[in-house]
């Protein structure tokens, strides 16, 4: 299949100039002209794009150099080669003519194999570059596709995971995603603020959320007498429950050490899963962690997982008001949860209220 001929768009004042330029390129290329600056700038914005401009640097009005200036300012042209053709043959008039953006100096008078060679090296650098770049869009494409595929794998395996902890707990329903969801908000809440400003960027908001899900996986292992309990669990069923903590926390961490190099969102979920029932007072579980030593994923998780069990109806208990839920939620300031975090849950606690309803069970 032929391919199409490269268009130049030669320019000068002189018609003559033109004439000869026209000639002498026209039985190998497409070849467009024009006679002033303007036009010149005009025609390059026009099908067919010229693949390289010919420009006479002397012209009235507008000369070489503001024409390519311009060229260069504007991104639909700034990638046409540009050959400057003149009379001045000066070696500074040279150099500032390559130190302008010009690919090339051609001095007149104009000698033909020397025109048709510089005009041929120039297009096939061209079309080189072409192919470069567009090579590189393809790969830029390709990684990014890629990565989105990736990113869709790895969040299906994630509710894969989450769900299956689900099947051992029927009654949480749509906690995953409304618990999911509040840890994304709260996160965003305290972005700016100088405590977390330095953990919680964009990328870990985006993880922080994306491994929420598997806050409860340890469940898998907790006997069903123990987890479908209906009613009370007793002393010792109680110290075998708070073992799910522990459990997903080795889970995850022994995908982890399955894993080539580390990856975040596990890192994160590890977190999350071990230490989302420590308080900040010091009386939570498994590590009876305090303060600033618990980490700042489970402390997020440590309320959107209360919020949202306090507004669901349990075996063992009737749903909170969203009222009664925040009047709790608060009354663990310094105790349970973190001062901050208690604060961007106030802030927040009409989107928490969305959230609850847009997925309600």
């Amino acid at each position: 299949m032929a391919t199409s001929q490269p268009t130049i768009l030669i320019v000068d004042d002189t018609p003559e100039n033109l004439s000869v330029l026209g000639e002498l390129l026209q039985p190998y290329y497409r070849v467009r002209a024009a006679n002033a600056g303007r036009r010149a700038l005009q025609i390059a914005h026009t099908r067919p794009t010229p693949d390289l401009i010919l420009l006479d640097v002397m012209m009235p009005e507008m000369d070489g150099y503001q024409v390519l200036a311009e060229l260069q300012d504007d991104p639909a042209t700034r990638d046409i080669p540009v050959i400057f053709v003149t009379a001045m043959d000066a070696t500074e008039d040279e150099q500032h003519g390559l130190e302008s953006g010009a690919v090339d100096y051609i001095t007149k008078p104009l000698r033909p194999s020397i025109v048709l060679s510089r005009v041929r090296t120039q297009l096939d650098l061209k079309a080189a570059r072409d192919i470069l770049r567009d090579q590189n869009h393809y790969l830029e494409a390709e990684v990014a596709r890629r990565m989105r595929e990736n990113q869709l794998i790895q969040q299906v395996s994630i509710h894969a995971l989450a769900r299956l902890a689900e099947t051992r707990d029927p009654e949480t329903g749509n906690h995953l995603r409304r618990t999911q969801e509040y840890v994304r908000t709260l996160a965003k809440s305290l972005q700016q603020h100088p405590r977390f400003a330095g953990v919680l960027d964009n990328a870990t908001i985006d993880a922080l959320a994306q491994s929420a899900p598997l806050h409860d996986i340890g469940k898998v292992g907790i006997p069903d007498n123990i987890l479908l309990k209906p009613g009370k669990l007793t002393a010792e069923e109680w110290e075998v429950m708070k073992t799910h903590a522990e459990l997903g926390a080795n889970a995850i961490a022994l995908a982890e050490a399955d894993a080539e190099k580390p990856v975040g969102f596990l890192m994160l979920a590890k977190e999350i899963a071990h230490h989302h029932h420590e308080k900040w007072d010091g009386s939570g579980y498994p590590g009876g962690l305090a303060g600033e030593a618990i980490p700042v994923s489970a402390r997020l998780m440590a309320l959107a997982d209360v919020f949202d069990a306090l507004i669901c109806a349990r075996v063992y208990k009737p749903a909170f008001s969203f009222e009664d839920a925040h009047r709790i939620i608060l009354e663990g300031r310094g105790t349970h949860f973190d001062p901050d975090v208690i604060d961007a849950f106030v802030r927040e606690f009409s989107r928490f209220q969305d959230i609850a309803r847009t997925y309600a069970e």
